[in-house]
């Protein structure tokens, strides 16, 4: 069985900093991690391969740094892995970066399943996964919460939905979205820091892919970021000494002028 997981290189930081020319997101000087959710996707593929037999590749787009997080991923257990890395891709947004993906999954050719996190912590749109399915004309199951059985072509899974469960039986090739109830990451061991170290990762560019550059990077975007900025919250506080009847008094005027009592 051939595995594809999806996974992006994310700021390890809530303080995110947006560049005020390009409104996107400054990476360059930031601490940067595997985006949490793809380490549930990483560890889920893993565990399908140890279960069902296979090999799993690791693909990302991204600046030539995110190879770290493929490096990462291959200490965790992945086979080997693909960097889709070219300018012509900067400035995508989901539909433009799973476009992208999807075509580098079709280069790396012959899959069964593709596992992706439910969302990324930069974006939290949870959009492409989907996308990427649709690209490829495949079935997709989201916020997959186990998988009990893959046999003769046909997954058997667990979704997990707002107020229930629901049970799912979908032919192969597809590609599930997976929550943080599917497993525990594992930590990689010393033997799979060495193999990582020391992988080939595959860096592919524009013309490698062959895809349509025409929908790569910001001209493929329909989305468009017209401003961004920092909700300032201003709060005021009031101090009141004295002893526990003055105080209840002095909160219970204070809760009547703003109508709470």
């Amino acid at each position: 069985m051939n595995i594809v997981v999806c996974i992006k290189q994310v700021p390890d930081t809530f303080e995110v900093k947006i560049d005020p020319e390009t409104k996107r997101i400054v990476r360059e000087g930031v601490e940067s991690i595997i985006n949490p959710y793809d380490n549930y996707a990483i560890e889920e593929a893993v565990r399908l391969k140890e279960r069902f037999g296979g090999v799993v590749t690791a693909i990302s787009m991204g600046p030539p740094q995110a190879e770290k997080a493929l490096r990462d991923a291959i200490a965790m257990g992945v086979d080997g892995a693909v960097l889709l890395c070219d300018m012509k891709f900067a400035g995508s947004d989901t539909l433009a970066t799973s476009y992208v993906l999807s075509c580098g999954i079709k280069k790396i050719g012959n899959f069964d399943i593709i596992v992706c996190g439910r969302e990324t912590l930069d974006g939290s749109t949870g959009q492409v996964g989907p996308e990427i399915a649709y690209h490829l004309n495949i079935p997709y199951v989201t916020y997959v919460s186990k998988i009990h059985n893959i046999s003769n072509g046909i997954i058997e899974c667990t979704r997990l939905l707002e107020d229930h469960y629901e049970e799912l039986k979908v032919r192969l090739p597809v590609l599930i979205t997976v929550v943080k109830e599917i497993n525990q990451p594992r930590i990689p061991s010393l033997k799979g820091m060495m193999k990582a170290k020391k992988a080939q990762i595959n860096i592919w560019k524009s013309d490698d892919i062959e895809g349509d550059t025409s929908y790569y990077g910001q001209d493929g975007s329909p989305t468009r970021v017209v401003d961004v900025w920092t909700e300032h919250m201003k709060k005021e506080g009031k101090k009141v000494a004295g002893e526990t009847e003055h105080l209840v008094e002095v909160l219970v005027d204070e809760l009547k002028k703003v109508g709470v009592v």
